[in-house]
């Protein structure tokens, strides 16, 4: 995943499906695509000063999920687990949010030494108006990404709403925006072979702005 180490491919948090939406108290709904780069921007750096499972602890929502490679409740994966010697370094490349902002999706590249893929994080907005990663994703790939000039953001149509997508699968758990207009959809087979689907409101459907699909062997 995007914290990739040697045996296993970092991506995501909690023991079964996650909760179909965001609970919690309402706050204000507005969408702040900065405030969630700068989330992932300070997630690196905290990877690069203090560690990198320090830093996923640190950041992790209490439900976060991630797969090594099948699907796991992060807190209680990275409890106790020692930082590698180096840090895995990602740069995020675009970020995606639901109207009302309770729901955020970033993706972009990772690189550790003699190795480079891409990751996606998910990020829920909490009681305090801050942004914890509840799902952490990536693969490796054979060559880097390309950097853009810049971070791309795009905020889903405010207009109209649609029921949740129903999830199908052997392992399947979603995330959904408080107004729905984001839901993340992840599906975990049992060689550990996954789909991680991304789907922003249009104003009339929900489009598939990015579909992951990682094979059994790239999650080892």
């Amino acid at each position: 995943m995007k914290r990739l180490i040697p045996v296993v491919i970092l991506l995501l948090a909690a023991c079964g499906s996650p909760p179909p939406r965001l609970s919690g108290p309402a706050l204000k709904p507005a969408a702040n695509p900065s405030a969630v780069i700068a989330a992932e921007l300070a997630f690196a750096r905290l990877a690069q000063d203090k560690g990198q499972w320090t830093a996923f602890r640190a950041t992790a929502a209490p439900d976060a999920e991630m797969f090594v490679p099948q699907r796991v409740r992060a807190q209680d994966w990275l409890r106790g687990r020692a930082d590698p010697p180096v840090s895995v370094k990602w740069q995020p490349h675009r970020v995606w949010s639901s109207c009302d902002g309770s729901l955020a999706v970033t993706t972009g590249a990772w690189q550790r030494p003699g190795a480079t893929g891409a990751f996606t994080t998910v990020w829920a907005r909490q009681a305090d108006g801050s942004y914890r990663w509840v799902l952490d994703h990536g693969q490796p790939l054979a060559a880097a990404l390309p950097a853009p000039d810049m971070i791309e953001a795009k905020v889903a149509d405010c207009a109209g709403r649609v029921a949740q997508v129903p999830a199908t699968g052997a392992d399947t758990g979603q995330v959904i925006a408080r107004d729905n207009t984001l839901i993340v959809g992840s599906t975990v087979a049992p060689d550990g072979a996954r789909v991680v689907t991304v789907r922003l409101w249009t104003g009339t459907a929900h489009e598939t702005v990015l579909e992951d699909r990682v094979s059994a062997e790239a999650a080892r």
